[in-house]
């Protein structure tokens, strides 16, 4: 990539400091890294973020981790000895952002909290990203995505009636509280740019989780109480589920009255239009199993192809159920251009997914290749802070780097 590209990526020249591991945080400082930050990633000497540890490994590496760090620069530092936190302090004074996701606490302890170290850095834009945030009554509490799913209330609407409440099947928690992290990044970059100081951002896995969920708050705060489990069914809408086909399910989503008019031509029975029982959302609602049969009558005497064509052209939305590598394979993502395929030092060609919004104005593409355990210590050193060859050398002989 020319330097002419690089020049109108909209953070180029930003420098980003990630603390952070496995999921969540990581993923805030990649998406940062899309948009043309340079992302130095601080690790654990001879053992690294926790992920690299994560099957599959292609070529002796996580495809996890390679996935969640790409673009980045990898520097071994032992942040329990007092060499390298200077070290590390001497990247922040020269840093714009940070993200850690250490659980509340454990910054302080090392003399790297927000509070220690504004005063080095007062432009310094620091995103902590923690399961319940930076105060509260169970911001000492560790999480996992699996915690604030449960607590979160999206496993209570996920699942059947007759089942038990179900987790969505991708940690959805870490990878929303890493898209706000990279928003509020953003918000507080533009911030300084007016102020000329930076400040802490707070992103909390289980706020992130609850403000998913814009329907159920709706009928809460609507005095309906808390919604529960629907299946694939929507619970305001109908029919708006999946249907068995002639070779599998189709999702057919009749989101108003409207489109349930084109959906009764679309079946050739045009008598539904005026039946009591369906003309309107709530009268829907409450006669959804007499629906289902009128609709599954239709739906299996086609295939999933024949269904989604023809709901398609009579207006009505409609898809087949695909899983992410047929998501993927389908020449709509194809041209939409998702994967990205890098070439990795050891794991060769690798296919990574950088975020997915497209501008304007910004050059697409990035070296976008996943960093080996340490791969830049010398470089960082050498480039930001000015040590000499033997200097470093001497810090990895003492186990600082």
């Amino acid at each position: 990539m020319t330097e002419a590209t690089r020049a109108v990526r909209p953070l180029d020249g930003i420098k980003v400091l990630d603390l952070a591991r496995v999921l969540a945080g990581p993923l805030c400082s990649a998406m940062l890294g899309d948009l043309g930050a340079t992302v130095t990633k601080i690790e654990i000497p001879d053992h690294g973020d926790d992920s690299r540890a994560f099957s599959p490994h292609v070529g002796g590496e996580s495809s996890y981790f390679m996935l969640v760090n790409r673009g980045k620069k990898s520097v071994t530092l032992d942040l329990k000895s007092d060499e390298g936190r200077e070290l590390l302090l001497a990247l922040i004074k020269q840093a714009d952002i940070l993200v850690e996701n250490f659980r509340p606490g454990v910054t302080a302890r090392l003399g790297i909290d927000y509070e220690a170290v504004k005063a080095l850095n007062p432009r310094l834009i620091y995103v902590s990203i923690s399961g319940f945030g930076q105060d509260g009554p169970l911001a000492h509490r560790a999480a996992y995505d699996h915690v604030v799913q449960a607590m979160g209330g999206i496993m209570t609407v996920t699942g059947w009636p007759d089942g038990p409440p179900t987790r969505v099947g991708d940690a959805i928690g870490d990878v929303v509280a890493g898209i706000y992290g990279s928003w509020g990044a953003l918000a507080a970059l533009f911030q300084r740019d007016r102020t000329g100081k930076g400040q802490h951002v707070d992103v909390a896995m289980l706020d992130s989780i609850m403000s998913l969920q814009m329907v159920s708050l709706s009928q809460i705060t609507g005095g309906k109480g808390a919604p529960g489990r629907v299946g694939n069914a929507h619970p305001i809408s109908a029919p708006m589920d999946s249907y068995q086909a002639a070779d599998g399910y189709v999702v057919i989503a009749v989101a108003n009255d409207a489109l349930f008019v084109r959906l009764a031509r679309a079946l050739g029975n045009p008598r539904l239009i005026e039946d009591p029982r369906f003309k309107t959302d709530p009268d829907r609602q409450g006669h959804q199993e007499e629906l289902r049969a009128l609709i599954e009558a239709w739906t299996r005497t086609h295939t999933t192809e024949e269904v989604t064509k023809l709901l398609d052209e009579a207006g009505v939305p409609a898809a087949p159920i695909y899983n992410l590598a047929q998501a993927l394979a389908t020449p709509h993502a194809q041209h939409r251009q998702l994967l990205h395929t890098v070439e990795h030092r050891n794991a060769g060609e690798f296919q990574v997914m950088p975020q997915p919004v497209r501008f304007s104005g910004i050059a697409s593409g990035g070296d976008y290749a996943a960093p080996t355990l340490g791969q830049h210590t010398d470089a960082v050193l050498s480039d930001e802070l000015g040590l000499a060859g033997p200097d470093i050398e001497n810090l990895r002989l003492r186990g600082v780097i």
